[in-house]
């Protein structure tokens, strides 16, 4: 009797009876649990596990936070935040409150080499590097060269010119250069909206050039979107004095003044805050956090293009 009682709710056998049963229509009645775990993707929106080692909670959180508005010294905000980067992390991944970080952490907007040291906590200091030290190496020249064979326009000869050095004042550095070929190589998907957006209008969303004699603020108040953005700062476009990241008006200082550490920081900036990538610049960025940075490699949508152009770049 035990055995056919066995038998009816599992047949190891046949692999049926009740518990076979009960589980395929478990299966069929939740069908959003399993979507959910097989769909999740890779980029700035995904949840990382962060190291509680040295993570402040609870009223000495809040006190950090508080001593974090008053104080002028440099070296206790970058420890302070380095103790408060769970809290931040949770409040950036929290739809209710992602706004306000930094209306509650004001000191990304003057103290330079947070938004490095959030990424390097996020991941670790091996990825934080990979930018500056693979862009020249193994990149930049494949980039111009591949950009050759692009159709021959005037803004095209203009930034090969001065990707090679044979630029004048008025253009972007040789690195800058090389960046937003890429960007002409890695041009904007078919979006929503019915309008194209060119590679030209998309480099607008991307780095701005601001004359240093002029007024910031009337310089941002024109400025449409809310994705962040790369603004330099200077007299000429190939002397820049500062670059900023723009993250809803508001101005982050780089820490460092070349234009690769800048669009370093711009890049990160996006995991830091949990911020998607501008639609126009999707398969730039794309490219760069899997090709470059090597993050979420296999878990993140890729273009055909994308795909295609790092084949090429890297055999």
């Amino acid at each position: 009797m035990a055995s056919d009682l066995e038998e009816h709710f599992y047949d190891p056998e046949k692999g049926t009876g009740f518990i076979s049963w009960r589980l395929k229509t478990l299966s069929r009645k939740n069908p959003k649990r399993v979507r959910l775990e097989m769909s999740e993707s890779g980029g700035p929106s995904r949840r990382r596990r962060i190291d509680d080692v040295q993570q402040l909670e609870g009223d000495a959180c809040r006190e950090a936070i508080s001593f974090l508005v008053h104080t002028a010294d440099e070296t206790e905000v970058m420890q302070k935040m380095k103790e408060t980067f769970k809290h931040r992390q949770e409040l950036v991944h929290n739809p209710d409150r992602s706004a306000d970080v930094l209306d509650v952490f004001p000191r990304y907007l003057d103290v330079k080499g947070l938004i490095n040291q959030d990424f390097a906590l996020l991941f670790n200091a091996e990825t934080s590097n990979k930018f500056l030290k693979r862009w020249e190496t193994a990149f930049k020249q494949k980039i111009i060269n591949e950009a050759k064979s692009l159709t021959s326009t005037a803004e095209i000869r203009c930034l090969l010119n001065a990707a090679g050095g044979q630029g004048s004042e008025n253009d972007w550095d040789s690195d800058m250069s090389s960046v937003l070929l890429l960007l002409h190589l890695l041009p904007p998907p078919p979006g929503r909206k019915k309008t194209k957006i060119s590679p030209t209008e998309a480099i607008d969303r991307l780095v701005h050039f601001h004359k240093s004699c002029t007024s910031i603020e009337g310089h941002l108040s024109g400025r449409e979107g809310h994705q962040p953005f790369l603004l330099g700062s200077g007299r000429i476009k190939g002397r820049i004095d500062h670059f900023y990241v723009v993250v809803d008006k508001r101005l982050i200082p780089c820490s460092g003044t070349s234009s690769l550490s800048a669009f370093d920081e711009l890049f990160k900036v996006h995991y830091v805050f949990n911020l998607s990538y501008e639609e126009a610049l999707v398969n730039f960025f794309t490219f760069l956090q899997t090709t470059v940075y090597n993050i979420d490699v296999g878990l993140s949508s890729e273009s055909p293009r994308v795909r295609e152009l790092r084949a090429k770049l890297l055999n």
